[in-house]
């Protein structure tokens, strides 16, 4: 498999040594608006660090102010990785993020620069500490058929059947993620086992070894849901509308999972006549808060996580080097 290659040329650059020299590679994660961008930028200046998105909506190009990327001066400053690689209508999968993963690590290394991970999704960076299993040859007429269900029986339908089959993976899938509603589904009944299991099991080496510093950002519940209000109409501010209007005359469809992430969906409801703008700021908002939430469960969840406040720039250090 492509990506067991490109992680042999990542281990002879020295990611497994059992000592690694200081800001070799560490990591930065937390939910979204508390502050993750910022920081990063200022631990990548301090440690010579390119930076690595851990950001499924990041890696779509025209996906910008909805997904709150970098800006383009951010860009300049520091360089960074996996970030406008494909379009919005290709598939995007936690297997192939860490092989884009692995040979964005190789490269860095092999320049003699330190990495730092970032990013809100907390699956990504599970795969990168834990691994992912291989599930073999894809069996198409069990993908064909699931899609033919989806359209036929519905959303809700499929999401019920996952809650009985898989609990804990219908519990960390969005309802409206038909992508990874999906691929639950087509993991349980091509491998009779489900995803959260395969997850456990974790059949792929791992990209990052355990003694790789993971920081994980929290601040108080009231200040985050004030930075969510304020990034929404930012957002807003910005050009979100005409983002997702462009997004649609090039052919993007409201089916397409980038196009059911929130804020994009909030405003293609709003276009459709569906809600007032008012109602689309007020949903998006809400939606926010309550994905901020769930990342803050994921996270929370994870082992080994050392919490810090994002303005304690002082204690991220201390433990970065302490750390490495």
């Amino acid at each position: 498999m492509a990506v067991t290659k490109k992680w042999e040329t990542v281990k002879e650059l020295g990611i497994y040594r059992k000592n690694p020299q200081p800001t070799t590679v560490f990591c930065l994660v937390g939910p979204t608006a508390v502050g993750k961008t910022a920081l990063a930028l200022e631990l990548a200046r301090l440690y010579n660090a390119e930076i690595i998105s851990v950001d499924s909506m990041q890696v779509y190009r025209y996906l910008d102010i909805g997904t709150a990327k970098p800006s383009r001066e951010e860009l300049r400053q520091v360089p960074h990785h996996l970030i406008d690689i494909v379009d919005p209508d290709e598939e995007y999968s936690l297997a192939r993020f860490l092989d884009d993963a692995a040979t964005a690590l190789a490269d860095i290394q092999g320049r003699g620069k330190a990495a730092l991970f970032t990013g809100g999704t907390g699956l990504y960076l599970r795969g990168l500490r834990q691994g992912i299993f291989t599930m073999g040859d894809r069996d198409e007429q069990l993908r064909a058929a699931l899609h033919r269900r989806l359209e036929t029986e519905g959303r809700e339908a499929l999401y019920d059947e996952l809650k009985r089959l898989d609990p804990e993976s219908a519990r960390r899938i969005h309802p409206h993620d038909n992508q990874r509603l999906l691929r639950a589904l087509e993991i349980f009944y091509h491998t009779g086992t489900t995803w959260s299991e395969h997850l456990q099991r974790g059949q792929q080496e791992a990209l990052l070894p355990a003694g790789v510093p993971v920081i994980g950002l929290a601040c108080r519940r009231d200040i985050l849901y004030e930075r969510i209000d304020r990034r929404v109409e930012s957002m807003l501010d910005q050009g979100l509308i005409e983002e997702v209007r462009s997004l649609l005359a090039r052919g993007y469809g409201p089916e397409l999972a980038p196009m059911q992430a929130i804020g994009y969906r909030h405003i293609i409801q709003y276009l459709e006549g569906i809600s007032s703008l008012d109602q689309a700021r007020e949903l998006m908002a809400r939606d926010t808060r309550r994905y901020a939430k769930r990342q803050l469960t994921w996270f929370r969840r994870t082992p080994g996580l050392q919490w810090c406040a994002p303005e304690d720039l002082t204690s991220i250090k201390g433990f970065i080097e302490q750390t490495l």
